[in-house]
C-alpha cells in the first residue's frame, strides 16, 4: 500500500480552482505570511498597472471566485482575500505562497500556472482595499445555470450526495462506516454560484410550505429571534447586524432596520440577560466580543459598542458564536482552527483555537471549556438539559468521505480530537505518532454527518406550530461541500431527540433543493431561527435571502 507522504506528493494535479481555497487562512504578523522566507519580501510585482489588474479580476473569476466570492469575501469557511493578512502580506509571499501550495492544509501547488497570471492575479488582490486602487471593470457576477445533469457514480450508503437528498428520508452514520484515509483522492470542488432559476425553491417534507421572507441582502449568516420577536441578522461581509420586525399578510417584514455597522465580520448574536427583558445585545465579532446597549423593541443600538473581551483571530475559520449558560452565569464562545490540520504544538498561531472558550459575562477571566473542536460554527443550549451543543466543521484532505462533519453535546473539559485524532481513536496520518496518551480521551460525537457538509447554524425547536414530534429537536444547516468529488450538504437537516433531550445518531434531510442537477448551486443555508409564530427562519448566503418554513398540514 502506498504510503499517505507518497499520495500527498502525487496530488499536484488537483485543478487549479482550489488554490486559493486556502491562500488567505494566514498568520497574523507575528508571524510571516505562511513562514515564507525571508528573501522573497522584496520581490517585486513585474506585473502591475490597469491592463493586468484587469486580466487578473477575470483570472480569479474563473478561478478563484468560486471558492473566495465574487467580491473576494469569502463564503462559509473559506476565508475572505479582501481583507486579513493577504492585504498585509508583501506581494512576494503571496507569488511564494500560492507557488507552492501547501498540501496538508488543503491547498495544492500553483506553479503549473503561469508566472505572469499568478502575478496579475495579486495585482488584482492588491487593489482590494486600497481606496486610491486602480477602476476595473464591472464583475461578471453569478454564472448561469446552465443545462445538463450530473452522471458522476452514486455513492455508497451510509454517505450520500446532493442528488440524494430527499426531504423526510433518515440517515444514520456509525463509526464502522468509516473508510481508511486517501480511499479516494482529496479535491477540490468549491461550489459556482448561479442566480437562481424562476423554477427552483427549497423543497420541505410534506405538510410544509416554504415561502422568500426577504432577498436582495448582503453575505446573510446568523439570525437569532429577540424576545420581542424581531429577527437580528448578521451580515457578515459588510459588518452590520439587521433587524427585521414583523410578518407581514404576504409573508414579507414589516420593518427592516441596521443596528449597528461598521464590525469586523460579525457573527454571534445573544442577547442578555437570559429571560424577557435583556439589556444587551452582545455581538462575536471575528476578533473580540462586543456589547451594544438595548430594550426590548430597539431597530437601533442605544449606544456606541463596548469592548469585553479579545478574541484568537487572523488566519482561518472567522465565526464566532456567543452564548449563555441557562443561569446566566458563564458566555461561551466558539473559536474555530486556523488551519486543516496545524499541530498546535509547532504552530503558535493556533493557541486557543479550536475551542469553545468561557467568560464571565462582561468578558473577564477567559477558559477553556472543551477543546479539539476543529470549527464549532454553532452553538446553542438545549433548553431540555441545559446542556451546551455544537455543530461542527471537521478537518478536509483525507478523502471524499473523510472526516465527517458532526452535531454533539459538549463535556466541560471533553477533548474531540483535533488535530491529532478524530472520531475517537482514528488518527490523522499526516500527524502520526504524535501524542498517543490522548487517543483513549477522544469523545465521539452524538450524531455523525456527512463528511464535508460545512455544518454551521442549529438551534432547539420550541415552537408550537410544528407536529408534536419535532418538540425539541435540532434544525442544523449544511452550508455545503467544496472538499469533495460529488457535492454533499446545502440542505437544512433536522437531529430527532425524541422528546429526551437525547440524540441516537440519526438525521433527516429537512430543506433541499439549493444544488441544480447539473451540480451548479444557487442556495446555501446558514442561520436558523424559531420565530414566535413557531415558524422556522432560515438564512442563505448563496442567493442572499431568508427563507420562511410553516407547517400547513395536519
Amino acid at each position: 500500500m502506498k504510503s499517505w507522504k507518497f499520495i500527498l506528493a502525487c496530488m499536484s494535479f488537483i485543478p487549479a480552482i482550489t488554490v486559493l481555497a486556502i491562500s488567505a487562512t494566514l498568520p497574523d504578523h507575528a508571524e510571516t505570511f505562511h513562514n515564507a522566507p525571508a528573501s522573497v519580501a522584496g520581490q517585486e510585482n513585474p506585473y502591475r498597472g490597469q491592463r493586468n489588474a484587469e486580466i487578473g479580476h477575470r483570472l480569479y473569476e474563473q478561478r478563484c471566485a468560486l471558492c473566495h466570492g465574487q467580491n473576494a469575501h469569502g463564503a462559509g469557511n473559506v476565508p475572505s482575500l479582501a481583507s486579513g493578512a493577504t492585504q498585509t502580506a508583501k506581494p512576494g509571499e503571496i507569488f511564494w505562497f500560492i507557488t507552492r501550495g501547501d498540501i496538508a492544509d488543503g491547498m495544492p501547488a500553483w506553479a503549473r500556472l503561469p508566472e505572469q497570471q499568478r502575478w496579475q492575479i495579486i495585482t488584482y488582490l492588491k487593489l482590494l482595499q486600497d481606496p486610491n486602487g486602480l477602476r476595473l471593470p464591472a464583475s461578471s457576477g453569478m454564472g448561469t445555470a446552465g443545462d445538463g445533469k450530473l452522471n458522476t457514480p452514486a455513492p455508497t450508503p451510509p454517505f450520500t450526495d446532493f442528488r440524494f437528498e430527499k426531504p423526510g428520508t433518515f440517515r444514520k452514520i456509525n463509526l464502522q462506516d468509516l473508510p481508511a484515509p486517501f480511499a479516494t483522492t482529496p479535491v477540490g470542488n468549491g461550489p459556482r454560484i448561479v442566480s437562481r432559476p424562476e423554477d427552483a425553491w427549497p423543497q420541505a417534507p410534506t405538510g410544509f410550505k416554504v415561502e422568500l421572507y426577504t432577498t436582495g441582502l448582503e453575505n446573510p449568516r446568523l439570525i437569532r429571534t429577540a424576545p420581542n420577536g424581531d429577527f437580528f441578522v448578521a451580515e457578515s461581509a459588510p459588518g452590520r447586524i439587521m433587524v427585521f420586525r414583523g410578518i407581514s399578510p404576504d409573508g414579507k417584514p414589516e420593518i427592516t432596520s441596521i443596528f449597528a455597522s461598521g464590525l469586523t465580520r460579525p457573527f454571534g448574536i445573544a442577547f442578555y440577560p437570559l429571560g424577557p427583558h435583556p439589556r444587551w445585545v452582545y455581538v462575536g465579532d471575528t476578533n473580540a466580543v462586543l456589547r451594544f446597549p438595548y430594550r426590548n423593541g430597539d431597530l437601533r443600538a442605544r449606544g456606541p459598542a463596548q469592548h469585553l473581551a479579545d478574541l484568537p483571530s487572523g488566519r482561518g475559520h472567522w465565526t464566532r458564536d456567543v452564548a449563555f449558560s441557562p443561569d446566566g452565569k458563564t458566555m461561551f464562545v466558539a473559536v474555530g482552527s486556523g488551519s486543516n490540520v496545524d499541530d498546535p504544538d509547532t504552530h503558535p498561531a493556533e493557541k486557543d483555537r479550536a475551542n469553545i472558550l468561557e467568560f464571565n459575562p462582561n468578558g473577564s477571566e477567559m477558559r477553556i471549556y472543551a477543546y479539539g473542536i476543529r470549527n464549532p460554527a454553532g452553538i446553542a443550549i438545549n433548553p431540555q438539559t441545559g446542556q451546551l451543543w455544537c455543530s461542527v466543521n471537521e478537518r478536509d484532505m483525507l478523502g471524499d468521505n473523510l472526516v465527517p462533519d458532526y452535531i454533539t453535546h459538549v463535556q466541560p473539559g471533553g477533548f474531540y480530537g483535533w488535530p491529532w485524532w478524530y472520531m475517537g481513536g482514528h488518527q490523522d496520518p499526516r500527524l502520526e505518532g504524535k501524542h498517543p496518551e490522548l487517543r483513549d480521551k477522544v469523545i465521539t460525537p452524538d450524531v455523525i454527518l456527512q463528511p464535508h457538509n460545512a455544518s454551521l447554524e442549529m438551534t432547539f425547536y420550541e415552537g408550537k406550530q410544528f407536529p408534536r414530534e419535532y418538540d425539541g429537536d435540532i434544525f442544523a444547516s449544511e452550508h455545503g461541500s467544496w472538499n469533495r468529488s460529488t457535492r454533499a450538504g446545502y440542505e437544512v437537516i433536522r437531529v430527532p431527540l425524541h422528546h429526551t433531550g437525547h440524540a441516537s445518531g440519526e438525521y433527516e434531510d429537512f430543506l433541499t433543493g439549493f444544488v441544480l442537477p447539473n451540480g451548479t448551486v444557487w442556495g446555501r443555508p446558514v442561520g436558523i431561527t424559531v420565530a414566535h409564530d413557531g415558524s422556522l427562519l432560515v438564512t442563505d448566503d448563496g442567493s442572499n435571502s431568508i427563507w420562511r418554513i410553516t407547517y400547513t398540514g395536519k
